[in-house]
């Protein structure tokens, strides 16, 4: 297991956001993170003792940020702050999701701005450290006030109240409180407004996709690769003369990785001299647009790792006579950037479609439909329908959720961010990206097989070979959902490009040299 990561001082990075999720490094509270906590709490207890009026603490929220709140009812406000905004509909988000939720709410309250508890912080620590984790439902939150419906859904569970996940099965949080002998905690003033304010919902599923569009990413260069080699395209437009004349960054790394890919293939030399002057655009354009989709990757990864180190509720407690109220809590800077990836993630999809289409013209060697016998035999002329059927699909989940917002709490939050459904729909588009990529990995894999004896570069040997042990040749027709199945789990699990990677790495091929900033 790594160092324990020290919430509320060391810089959170997305790879230690789920290093912690995944149970491979432990999340902690330092004396200097207890320091800070206790000293910002107590600044909200003297707010409270000299009758400073401060929102949140003594006021109501959002349109009733004007009405009094005595202070013998401030703990009752904040109890019952939770219970009114937990209104979130539809499916629970996954356990990963809901627990990252729970890693960035207590980073950002451990930097000691918010006025937390230590009890509430170190009971949210028992939830990572136990799996028991929250049922949070997918919908309902408009991304300012941060994501106040699923955030109060989160933290429930601290005051008896929801549900939890524990061991797969779901309990109410009362039963598991009951089962570990733990009380349900007692919330203080503005903790109740601390745990649903921020943005930890759009930040998990930022940190997720950040994941997830990387390996998709990886894997697309690959998978295009061995479609070049089966259609017998040319590496020259990767050279690396060419892209330096434009030098962004995505595109110099994607046609970098084409050329240590394609390194020393027997089938790319075998055509050298047959005459055709240029490939279609699907695999010439692969670095121009792969890259691209990159540029809007690292754009993305950035952002959030800046959101990850911030302090995203309200008010801002800075001393127990500076406050202020502001909005830090609003979406917009992920909502944006998780749209631009969505339309980035979808175009991979639909270059690898077209990619796809190109494998059963019958052009250039390869049989129509990549089966020598077809006619009883469709082929593999109907994967290509989904991967078409995909491609739209994401293009509708590409409009901008960003250029929508509705006024909410009587006008008070008149413009919001929408930014939690812009991080649902990317994992959506990453979602279909992935059977996308596997169908043509899945077609790349028989088409390459004409070309035999021919083998192809040492790196797309092994790839091929990695995904016979899961899925044969195919000689007729089957069931090619079970195929496509088998080998979305391959790219859906990482494990396709991390096969891929480990023997780049034994032949001491780093494929992404120089460009250590487009890694996770």
């Amino acid at each position: 297991m790594e160092q324990d990561f020290n919430y509320g001082i060391d810089h959170l990075t997305i790879g230690a956001a789920l290093a912690i999720a995944a149970g491979k490094q432990k999340g902690v509270l330092n004396k200097e993170a207890i320091a800070n906590i206790q000293k910002s709490q107590q600044h909200v207890q003297e707010i409270v003792e000299n009758n400073r009026t401060v929102y949140g603490i003594n006021t109501g929220f959002g349109v009733l940020a004007n009405k009094p709140v005595s202070e013998e009812d401030t703990r009752i406000l904040q109890h019952k702050i939770l219970q009114s905004h937990s209104v979130g509909v539809g499916e629970p988000v996954s356990t990963e999701i809901a627990k990252l939720m729970l890693i960035t709410k207590v980073h950002a309250l451990a930097r000691g701005y918010s006025g937390a508890q230590l009890t509430t912080l170190q009971r949210i620590l028992w939830h990572i450290e136990e799996d028991v984790i929250p049922v949070v439902p997918e919908k309902g939150s408009v991304g300012a006030s941060g994501d106040l419906a699923p955030l109060a859904h989160l933290c429930l569970p601290l005051i008896g109240l929801g549900e939890v996940f524990y061991k797969g099965v779901r309990y109410r949080s009362q039963e598991i409180l009951q089962r570990f002998n733990l009380p349900p905690i007692q919330l203080g003033p503005k903790e109740g407004l601390a745990l649903i304010n921020g943005t930890q919902f759009i930040l998990a599923h930022a940190v997720k996709a950040v994941q997830r569009m990387h390996y998709s990413l990886e894997a697309a260069d690959i998978i295009g690769a061995m479609s070049l080699e089966a259609l017998t395209g040319t590496k020259a437009p990767f050279d690396e003369r060419l892209h330096r004349l434009r030098p962004f960054a995505g595109n110099e790394l994607v046609a970098q990785r084409l050329r240590l890919i394609l390194h020393q293939s027997e089938i790319m030399q075998s055509h050298v001299d047959c005459g055709r002057v240029q490939d279609p655009y699907s695999l010439r354009c692969m670095p121009q647009v792969h890259g691209a989709s990159r540029n809007a990757w690292l754009h993305l990864k950035q952002l959030t790792e800046i959101e990850l180190n911030s302090v995203t509720d309200n008010p801002i407690i800075l001393s127990a006579d500076d406050t202020i109220s502001g909005g830090n809590f609003h979406g917009q800077p992920l909502a944006l950037p998780l749209d631009y990836a969505c339309i980035a993630a979808a175009e991979a999809g639909n270059i690898s479609d077209r990619r796809c289409y190109l494998l059963l013209e019958g052009k250039w060697g390869l049989p129509m439909l990549l089966m020598k016998d077809v006619g009883l035999n469709s082929g593999f002329m109907i994967p290509q329908y989904t991967t078409a059927a995909l491609v739209t699909e994401n293009k509708t989940l590409c409009f901008p959720a960003s250029a929508d917002s509705i006024p909410t709490s009587l006008g008070q939050e008149d413009h919001v961010s929408m930014g939690s459904i812009s991080g649902r729909k990317l994992n959506q588009v990453i979602d279909n990206l992935e059977f996308i990529l596997a169908i043509e990995l899945l077609s790349a894999c028989q088409a390459i097989e004409f070309r035999r004896p021919l083998k192809s570069s040492e790196l797309l040997e092994s790839a091929h070979d990695y995904v016979r042990q899961f899925v044969s040749f195919a000689e007729e027709d089957r069931i090619f959902a079970e195929d496509i199945d088998k080998i979305k789990k391959l790219i859906s699990d990482f494990s396709f490009v991390e096969h891929c990677n480990e023997l780049a790495n034994e032949k001491k091929i780093n494929l992404n040299k120089g460009f250590e900033v487009f890694e996770v």
